[in-house]
């Protein structure tokens, strides 16, 4: 109730001089997003994320190790990001 309250005190202050200022009713949606998704299920990107999970799945079986996964890692999101870079300034207004 008490949330209530402020909600409603808070949108009475929120005006601009041309009246309550309102989000659109739109839905934004994100085109990296939607990219990335798209770019993750290309074959390349599938066979590192293979190599990342059985590289997780190394260095979770043993239980003191100095092995990482951070190459991994970063070899899978450089092969997404390159994916998504070509495309996504089309996408862009």
């Amino acid at each position: 109730m008490l949330f209530a309250g402020i909600k409603e005190t808070l949108s009475k202050l929120v005006q601009s001089p041309f009246g309550v200022v309102r989000a659109e009713e739109e839905e934004l949606v994100d085109p990296a997003k939607v990219l990335r998704a798209k770019c993750e299920q290309q074959k390349e990107a599938q066979e590192r994320f293979a190599k990342l999970q059985e590289c997780n799945t190394r260095v979770n079986s043993r239980k003191a190790t100095a092995e990482t996964c951070v190459e991994e890692f970063w070899d899978f999101l450089e092969v997404v990001d390159k994916c998504i870079a070509k495309d996504l300034f089309d996408h862009l207004k």
